[in-house]
């Protein structure tokens, strides 16, 4: 029988040529890494265009690391970057030999004669990069994998973490040197110097957005309160503020209620019609042209709900990753923090053990998508119990110890009128129907005080305490008197100042 030979000879030459081909070389540009640095050191327009694109570790070759690391320290400097001075740069920091001294960079300089597309050069150098990141990130993927005494779920989120943080262009550096810091921080602060409005998100309620300047990027902010307070209708009403009025996305968590439970309520605050006829559907023809035309605005607004019951923290960070890459979500919120699990298979000890896992995990989100997270959570029966003041303390807050320490800000929402008093416990004495106290018991960055806030019970809504939103039942009568009600002596028709805030009767129609 006649036999077949190899396609290949294995020659001394032959050899080298076929594992050149067969072998597996890191994704690197190495000729476009000299382009890139010899027209940085030759244009200072270079400079400008690649400092905000590269990283010292996207190069490829070490010594091109080290050239560029000391052109990133001229830059910082406000220093000219040329052949000299990046030559001293580097003698100062005790690297120009290990380069290949004056000569190399030299070669560098001549390879070039402008930075034309120098933009072009720099992304595919980046792209190498990446593609050496994910490389070596889906090595150690498969590694732990193999690992049986590893948890799934948290190999899994981190895994997830690894490659948002590739997507983002975020590769993450061990440490930042003070000078970096203190550059960066003077930046940030030059930035909000020169914004008009707030350094945060503003959450469209006039006093708390004037103590938080907005809530800030990074911040876990927990909103706390008793069943029946309003926590929801104060996410919402806040939630709607930001996405429909400052169009700003925001993720909304319901683990409680519906999708489309949320949606009716927002549409029942936009519009001015009582949830009771929203989900009756008796409405009059007046009413349903009001309907069209205010849902509008809501289907237009950049809010994003998920209403995923019993939803863990690693599926939680998983969606919220996702919501930042493809939207590009500002806020977080999520309704409420008992509800969820901290997922894995692994034993997390008692349930104040799981919430701290919870809420650690909720402000490393808050940390690693550098956005506000708020996330609402029960108090525990103790304000029941308690005799006087049925204002909650930061003691009240159910598994409090974790959640009053990772959070930044922890607030609380006291309505006296849930409790039958219908006065403040202050010295005016003034009536309490209709109104709700925002109560800022912990500021990791600011000052503690009490805002007042309206509470529109029949539209399960809150708003700024000194305006006054006409009911629509009201603006339809006035409508349709006359095209101004001011003329031909038409007089406004006398109300109960509390019925805006909705009666008692009307707060048992929204579901807390």
């Amino acid at each position: 029988m006649k036999k077949i030979k190899p396609a290949t000879s294995y020659t001394e030459d032959s050899s080298s040529l076929v594992s050149l081909v067969k072998g597996k070389i890191p994704p690197q540009a190495l000729d476009l890494e000299d382009v890139v640095l010899g027209a940085m050191m030759i244009d200072k327009k270079g400079v400008d265009t690649v400092i905000d694109i590269l990283q010292p570790e996207a190069f490829y070759k070490q010594a091109h690391q080290h050239i560029y690391e000391a052109i990133i320290k001229l830059f910082e400097n406000t220093e000219p970057i040329d052949l000299v001075t990046v030559s001293a740069q580097l003698r100062k920091d005790s690297k120009l030999d290990q380069v290949g001294g004056d000569f190399y960079l030299v070669q560098l300089t001549q390879k070039v004669s402008s930075s034309a597309h120098i933009e072009f050069h720099a992304r595919i150098i980046l792209q190498k990069f990446i593609q050496r990141s994910l490389i070596k990130i889906s090595n150690e993927i498969i590694e732990e994998a193999y690992d049986e005494t590893k948890d799934v779920f948290e190999m899994l989120d981190k895994a997830e973490s690894k490659l948002y943080d590739v997507t983002q262009g975020n590769i993450k550096k061990s440490t930042e040197t003070a000078q970096n810091l203190v550059i960066q921080a003077k930046k940030k602060i030059e930035d909000i110097a020169n914004k008009e409005g707030m350094s945060g998100v503003p959450s469209g309620f006039n006093d708390v957005d004037k103590l938080t300047s907005g809530w800030q990027p990074s911040d876990l902010v927990i909103i706390a309160a008793r069943p029946g307070m309003g926590k929801t209708a104060l996410t919402l009403s806040m939630a709607r503020n930001i996405a429909v009025l400052q169009n700003i996305p925001v993720a909304f968590f319901s683990l409680e209620m519906s999708s489309i439970q949320l949606i009716t309520r927002l549409i029942s605050s936009e519009t001015g019609l009582s949830s009771e006829k929203l989900r009756t559907g008796k409405l009059e023809k007046h009413e349903w042209e009001q309907l069209n035309v205010k849902v509008s605005s809501l289907e237009k607004a950049p809010l994003f709900i998920d209403d995923t019951p019993s939803l863990s923290i690693f599926d939680l960070r998983a969606k919220a990753r996702r919501l930042s890459s493809q939207h590009g979500i500002k806020l977080i919120i999520i309704d409420y923090l008992q509800l969820m699990t901290s997922g894995g298979s692994s034993k997390t000890g008692n349930r104040e053990q799981e919430i701290s896992t919870i809420s650690r995990n909720l402000k490393a989100l808050a940390k690693e998508l550098d956005i506000p997270v708020i996330a609402l959570s029960q108090l525990s029966r103790a304000v029941e119990t308690r005799g006087g003041s049925k204002r909650p303390l930061l003691s009240d807050l159910r598994e409090s110890g974790a959640i009053e320490q990772d959070a930044d800000i922890v607030s609380f929402i006291y309505r006296p009128e849930y409790y039958k008093i219908d006065e403040w416990d202050d010295e005016e004495r003034t009536p309490s129907n209709g109104q709700a106290e925002f109560i800022v018991a912990k500021h990791r960055n600011g000052g503690l005080e009490n805002i007042r806030l309206k509470f529109i019970g029949h539209l399960g809504k809150f708003d700024n305490l000194d305006t006054f939103d006409t009911p629509f039942e009201f603006q339809s009568k006035i409508n349709s008197d006359s095209d101004n009600p001011f003329e031909s002596g038409n007089a406004l028709p006398k109300t109960n100042p509390n019925q805006a805030f909705g009666s008692e009767s009307d707060e048992d129609d929204i579901p807390f």
